[in-house]
C-alpha cells in the first residue's frame, strides 16, 4: 500500500475515533516519512494533528495513561513544525516551562493574529509589517522570540534590531541570548548543532554557527553608530523608535527621527530584507505613520493595530494567569489620562496635536442649564453611513446666542438600534426642530424617524438638506461659530465612555494636518452652526422645559 492510501485510511479512522492514540501516532509517523518528498503535505497533516491532540490531552474520557501519551505526542508534533511554523515554535520552546511562567500560551488567544502576520512575513507574503499595541502587553517580548526563530533558521545571515535607546536594545540582546542559551527554553532542540561562536554585550552582537564580519544579530539604538557596523540580510527589526511624549510632541524631532531612519537605519538593508516595526503609537508623524502613508495600498505591506479596548469597551489583553490587563485597568487608565494621550498610547489613534482644530481646554463649558426657559430646543443629525461611521445627533438648548449641548447620540452601532435611539432622544428632550442631512441614506432615516416621533405624539418637526460642500472646508469655516456659541458639559458631568464622552473625544481629535479617521462630530457641529444661523430671525415659540 502506498503512503497516500495509508494516510487516507488513518485519517478516516481518526475522523471516527479521534481518541484512538495508535492511529493518531501512526499518522504522525507517516507525516515524517513523506516530508522529504512532499514537505507541504507533511506539515499540513501535522498541523491538523496539532489541532486535534490537545483536545485529547484534556479529554476526561481518556484514561491518565492515554492522556499522557497524547501530551508527549503533542510535543513531538510541535517540534516537527517548529522550524517552519512560528506558532509551533513558540509553543515548543516553552513546553517544559511551568504554565504560569510561559510567555506565549497565556497570551496565545489574543496575540495569535500577530504571530500569523509574522508567519506571512517569513513566508514571503509581505515585505513590511508594522504592529501597533499599547505599552506593557508583550509586543517587545514577542519580537525577541521572533528574532531567535529567524536566527536559528538563518544562522549565516545578519539581522539588525534597533530602538530609541541603548537600554532597550540591551534588553533585546539579553532576551535573545537568554532564549538561545537557557536550558529552560528548548531552542537547541529546534536548531540542533547551531551554537554561539561569539557575543559582545558592549557592541550588542550575537554570532551563530561561524564568525562573520556582520553578526547574526546586531542590537543598536537608532542614535548609535551604524555605518560600517552591520548589514541586515533577513530582517530589520525596529521597536519603539519614538522615545516618549516629549519627542512625539515636537514635529522637528519627529522629522529628525525620520531622517535617521531613512539615512542611517533603512540603508542597512540588503536586497530582499524584510522589515518589522513594533511600537506604541504617539503621533501621525512617527515612523509608522509615515510608512502608512508611503505604502498605502501596497499589498506587500501590512499595518496592524490592536487597541486596549474593543468596540464593547472590553480589554483585548486580559491574558491567563493574570499577566495581562483587565477591562477595569484600562478603564481606569482612560479616566486618568487626557483623551489625546489615551487614544495615542492605548487605542493606537495617534493625532497631530499642533494641528488640532478644537482643543478640549478651549471649549466653553457649563455645569447645568440656566434656570429660565430656553428660547428653543433644536437638533441636527448626521446619520450613520457605512462601516464604523458614527450617527451623530446633538441636542442644543438655545438661550439667546448661546447653544448648550445638553445631550447627544454618538453611536456607530447597527442602524436599527441607532434609529430607535434617535427617536428616543427627540421625544425625551421635546426637540422642536431637527435637520437631517439627506446625503446617502439620510432622507430615508429622516422619514422613518419622523414617522416614529409622530406615532408617539412627539412635537419634533424634521427637515432634510442635501449638501455638496467639501466636508473639511465646511468643518473649518464653521469652527469659529461653534467655539463662540456652543457650550459643552463640564467633564465631571459625563462619563468618558458615554455618547457625550465620545462626542468630545472625536471633536478634539480632528486635525487639519493629515488624515482623520472620523469626522462625524465636527461635521455635525458644523451642520448645527449652519442650521442655527439659517434660523436666525425666525420666530420660535417658547415652550415649557420638560424637567
Amino acid at each position: 500500500m502506498d503512503n497516500l492510501k495509508i494516510i487516507n485510511k488513518l485519517q478516516k479512522i481518526i475522523s471516527n475515533k479521534p481518541h484512538e492514540y495508535q492511529a493518531v501516532s501512526d499518522l504522525f509517523e507517516m507525516a515524517r516519512i513523506v516530508e522529504q518528498d512532499d514537505p507541504k503535505l507533511a506539515h499540513s497533516i501535522n498541523k491538523d494533528l496539532r489541532n486535534l491532540i490537545p483536545q485529547q490531552v484534556r479529554n476526561p474520557k481518556n484514561d491518565l495513561n492515554t492522556r499522557e501519551k497524547f501530551y508527549f505526542l503533542n510535543k513531538r508534533c510541535l517540534l516537527f513544525d517548529a522550524k517552519v511554523d512560528f506558532d509551533a515554535y513558540m509553543q515548543y520552546i516553552e513546553y517544559d516551562r511551568e504554565p504560569e511562567k510561559r510567555f506565549y500560551l497565556p497570551r496565545r488567544k489574543q496575540i495569535f493574529p500577530i504571530v500569523q502576520a509574522l508567519q506571512d512575513l517569513e513566508d514571503d507574503n509581505l515585505d513590511l509589517l508594522t504592529i501597533s499595541m499599547p505599552p506593557g502587553v508583550g509586543k517587545t517580548t514577542l519580537g525577541i522570540f521572533f528574532l531567535t526563530w529567524v536566527m536559528g533558521k538563518y544562522p549565516g545571515s545578519c539581522n539588525l534590531a534597533s530602538a530609541h535607546s541603548g537600554m532597550l536594545t540591551n534588553s533585546f540582546y539579553d532576551g535573545v541570548l537568554s532564549i538561545i542559551t537557557d536550558p529552560e527554553y528548548l531552542w537547541a532542540d529546534v536548531f540542533p548543532g547551531i551554537g554561539i561562536v561569539g557575543t559582545n554585550s558592549k557592541e550588542g552582537t550575537i554570532d551563530l554557527e561561524k564568525r562573520k564580519r556582520f553578526k547574526t544579530l546586531t542590537c543598536r539604538s537608532i542614535d548609535g553608530s551604524l555605518t560600517g557596523a552591520t548589514r541586515c540580510e533577513k530582517y530589520l527589526y525596529a521597536d519603539d523608535l519614538v522615545g516618549g511624549i516629549e519627542e512625539a510632541m515636537s514635529k522637528d524631532r519627529l522629522d529628525k527621527l525620520w531622517e535617521k531612519y531613512t539615512n542611517d537605519l533603512k540603508p542597512r538593508k540588503k536586497l530582499d530584507c524584510k522589515e518589522i516595526h513594533i511600537a506604541t503609537r504617539w503621533s501621525v508623524h512617527d515612523v509608522i505613520g509615515r510608512l502608512e502613508r508611503q505604502y498605502e495600498g501596497d499589498p506587500r505591506a501590512r499595518f496592524l493595530s490592536f487597541p486596549a479596548l474593543n468596540e464593547n469597551d472590553e480589554s483585548n489583553f486580559d491574558y491567563d494567569y493574570g499577566v495581562g490587563f483587565d477591562t477595569k485597568y484600562f478603564l481606569d487608565m482612560r479616566e486618568s489620562l487626557d483623551d489625546v494621550s489615551w487614544r495615542c498610547l492605548f487605542m493606537n489613534e495617534p493625532i497631530e496635536r499642533e494641528g488640532l482644530l478644537y482643543h478640549e481646554d478651549d471649549l466653553r463649558r457649563y455645569f447645568e442649564l440656566p434656570k429660565e426657559e430656553p428660547d428653543a430646543i433644536i437638533a441636527v443629525c448626521d446619520t450613520k453611513d457605512k462601516g464604523k461611521d458614527y450617527a451623530f445627533l446633538p441636542v442644543a438648548y438655545v438661550y439667546g446666542q448661546d447653544y448648550y449641548i445638553e445631550d447627544c447620540i454618538c453611536d456607530n452601532g447597527a442602524p436599527e438600534t441607532v434609529d430607535a435611539r434617535l427617536v428616543d432622544i427627540l421625544l425625551r428632550h421635546k426637540v422642536q426642530m431637527c435637520r437631517f442631512e439627506s446625503n446617502s441614506a439620510g432622507r430615508r432615516t429622516a422619514e422613518k424617524v419622523q414617522e416614529e416621533v409622530k406615532s408617539k405624539n412627539g412635537i419634533t418637526h424634521i427637515t432634510t438638506k442635501y449638501t455638496t460642500q467639501n466636508k473639511e472646508t465646511k468643518i473649518i469655516v464653521n469652527s469659529p461659530w461653534v467655539k463662540e456659541h456652543c457650550l459643552f458639559k463640564h467633564s465631571s458631568c459625563y462619563q468618558k465612555s458615554s455618547d457625550y464622552g465620545r462626542m468630545i473625544n472625536l471633536l478634539c481629535m480632528w486635525t487639519m494636518a493629515g488624515k482623520n479617521k472620523h469626522d462625524d462630530v465636527p461635521d455635525g457641529l458644523a451642520m448645527l452652526a449652519e442650521y442655527a444661523q439659517s434660523l436666525n430671525g425666525a420666530k420660535v415659540e417658547v415652550f415649557k422645559r420638560p424637567f
